[in-house]
């Protein structure tokens, strides 16, 4: 964001507090996430709010609103809404505090129930009869899924590992996941994908029971998908390394969840194709926000995510992209690549 525009924004958000009667409150930025949206947590006394900075040009929080409303509707622990300037992009948001799943972990607070916990609510949202109150929800289709996966040529191949990827080898790619998915993806029963269900976006709420007792944000971008999605983006995390017993445990309580809704060796079949699909957008993404935006903290991810695609890949079904990927980048690169950021 540009010097003058910032100071802009932070003179229409301070503007906004005193409206809401939270001018004297004090303000201090949180972490940003991979977009254009910024928080600040505002405190007085033991009061606190989160306040969402949303530029509307750039970003459209009627989605995060109706989300919010459905999941504390299902019984969930969603930020409320408490005010909202829909014209300047500001919102006043119900505070969760800092316990992210991602600190819950670092202090050691039972990564078994923790987990337990994140898998029982994906149960949840996997066994409701949907009707219409998702409708509104974009479809996570197949087009959608291809502009995504080419992220990591345009973000990731060309800029940083300097491969060159001509427009043949393009279509090849495109054609080769058309393919994939319509194999391995399509048919599947659209439940609520909340698309970045992992440790940085739970909050261990010590003080609520039940799934209420998983926060949850940045669900703004929340669709119609295939269950199969949030489960590997909670299992296969890009930020944080899973005990390979810990990940087996955790798919035998979700098929023992699931059962009698799902064909286990066809959900998994989709696990490892959606897993591979969100790992290369994601190194898209995080190249993206290096190389666009000067935001280096996710590049020591990458390693992880090579781990979970070539795992990912060694799946029979998935061949025809392994063979695309090691015939267009060298194995050198991949492994320089991966020593760089370890």
């Amino acid at each position: 964001m540009e010097v003058q525009e910032s100071e802009q924004r932070l003179s229409l958000l301070q503007k906004f507090l005193w409206e809401n009667e939270l001018g004297g409150f004090r303000t201090t930025p949180l972490a940003d996430d991979c977009s254009f949206r910024r928080y600040f947590r505002a405190t007085l006394n033991d009061a606190s709010f989160v306040v969402m900075d949303a530029p509307p040009e750039k970003e459209n929080t009627k989605p995060f609103i109706k989300v919010s409303e459905l999941l504390n509707g299902y019984g969930y622990s969603a930020p409320k809404i408490i005010k909202v300037d829909p014209v300047n992009g500001f919102l006043i948001l119900e505070d969760f505090g800092d316990e992210t799943y991602t600190k819950a972990l670092s202090q050691n607070k039972g990564e078994m129930d923790l987990y337990r916990l994140a898998i029982d609510l994906l149960i949840d949202l996997g066994r409701r009869n949907y009707s219409e109150e998702i409708n509104f929800l974009p479809v996570y289709d197949r087009p959608k899924l291809l502009e995504e996966v080419l992220l990591f040529i345009d973000w990731y191949l060309i800029p940083r590992l300097k491969v060159p990827i001509s427009d043949l080898k393009r279509k090849e790619f495109l054609s080769i996941w058309d393919a994939c998915l319509d194999d391995l993806v399509e048919g599947s029963q659209n439940v609520l994908v909340l698309r970045d269900y992992h440790v940085d976006n739970l909050i261990h709420l010590s003080d609520r029971n039940g799934l209420r007792a998983c926060g949850l944000l940045d669900f703004q971008d929340a669709v119609q998908g295939p269950a199969s999605y949030d489960l590997v983006s909670l299992l296969q995390d890009s930020r944080r390394d899973i005990n390979p017993s810990l990940r087996t445990k955790m798919l035998d309580r979700y098929f023992n969840g699931m059962a009698g809704k799902l064909d286990p060796e066809n959900f998994m079949t989709s696990f490892y194709a959606l897993g591979t699909q969100r790992a290369l957008k994601v190194f898209g993404i995080f190249t993206r926000q290096s190389l666009k935006y000067g935001n280096h903290q996710y590049l020591v991810h990458i390693p992880r995510l090579w781990h979970h695609t070539l795992k990912n890949l060694s799946m029979p079904q998935l061949r025809p992209i392994k063979d695309w990927l090691l015939n267009n980048v060298s194995e050198d690169a991949i492994n320089a690549e991966i020593a760089s950021n370890t």
